[in-house]
């Protein structure tokens, strides 16, 4: 396995189309991601959002760099005044009536703070995607329309 890159895979009780726009909705990315008031679902909008523990927050820059609609999210990653550029892909697949997530977070190496270690990432997306975004998924907190 390259340690340079973070997978994670998670299956969920829930539609491609739930979990689409759990990754991609300002509104609903709020309530198990971060709270992102200028995300916009456009290839080439830059975002940013504000993470980190309460004595050490840090500014996250990040840029859209393709989407494919209920298959991919992917854009960049890097942060405010530290060097380093990493890049974020979410892949959805249908496992029959469940979503497959793979999250995949690459280019870590680039970063020289030793906040930024891999170790720090995989804790927060296993974190994100196994508790949090499932938890909102499959426990009642997300819309169930679809």
């Amino acid at each position: 396995m390259d340690t340079k890159i973070v997978i994670i895979e998670q299956e969920f009780d829930a539609s491609l189309e739930l979990v689409w726009r759990a990754i991609t909705e300002k509104e609903l990315m709020k309530k198990w991601y971060f709270d992102i008031p200028d995300f916009k679902l456009e290839v080439g909008y830059n975002f940013h959002f504000e993470g980190g523990e309460e004595d050490k927050r840090y500014l996250h820059l990040c840029e859209i760099l393709e989407i494919i609609p209920l298959k991919k999210l992917k854009y960049s990653w890097s942060y405010e005044g530290y060097s380093g550029l990493s890049i974020v892909t979410f892949e959805l697949s249908s496992v029959g009536k469940k979503t497959k997530v793979k999250l995949i977070h690459e280019g870590l190496e680039t970063f020289t703070n030793p906040d930024f270690i891999r170790d720090n990432f995989v804790g927060g997306w296993e974190y994100l995607i196994h508790e949090s975004l499932k938890e909102y998924l499959e426990n009642g907190k997300a819309l169930r329309y679809w």
